[in-house]
């Protein structure tokens, strides 16, 4: 069992490299925006759409940790200067790591030109139809960067398996191929 953990800021390729890690490895993706999107038509963005996404993805990280899959991939955005975030990375892991699943930790970054341009792609428009209305998307890319932390610091990520990597000039495939390389998915 394995779990792959793909992290970074909104818009920086995070599902799009998910998908190609997919193909090459087999391992079931989960991005955040399947669980987003499905309750964000009934509650906004409020407080009750957010509980029930934890709980809802809690419920399928513990089911997929029992079952004979050979793991997950699962997109988020960490803000790292939030320790409620790291409190919930780590009550992730326990559920995989206590199923005795090795955890992958891979931060992905890019310039914010380049992020922009990614909120505009047809494919993120496709699978996340909450960033369909581009303008408040952008206008939230730009405003959380001036509160949140979406990487982290040099030395700041002690995980045993851990890549980061800046993708600016990498296609999602390449970005995928450096990820099952680095941990021989």
């Amino acid at each position: 069992m394995k779990l792959v953990l793909l992290f970074g800021p909104q818009a920086v390729g995070k599902m799009t490299v998910g998908q190609q890690l997919e193909k090459i490895t087999g391992l079931k993706l989960l991005h955040n925006h399947m669980t987003i999107d499905l309750l964000e038509p009934f509650f906004g963005f409020g407080e009750e759409m957010w509980r029930l996404s934890d709980m809802f993805r809690m419920e399928i990280f513990k089911a997929v940790a029992k079952s004979d899959l050979d793991g997950l991939i699962f997109t988020f955005v960490w803000a790292l200067n939030r320790q409620e975030d790291w409190d919930a990375v780590r009550e992730m892991c326990d559920i995989f790591s206590d199923a005795g699943a090795d955890i992958y930790f891979v931060e992905l970054e890019a310039d914010v030109d380049e992020r922009l341009k990614r909120n505009n792609t047809p494919n993120r428009l496709e699978h996340k139809p909450t960033k369909r209305n581009t303008a408040f998307s952008e206008k939230e890319l730009l405003q959380s960067m001036e509160k949140e932390r979406f990487n982290s610091f040099d030395g700041e990520m002690k995980h045993k398996n851990y890549i980061r990597i800046h993708n600016t000039n990498l296609s999602a495939a390449k970005t995928a191929g450096m990820i099952q390389e680095k941990f021989g998915l």
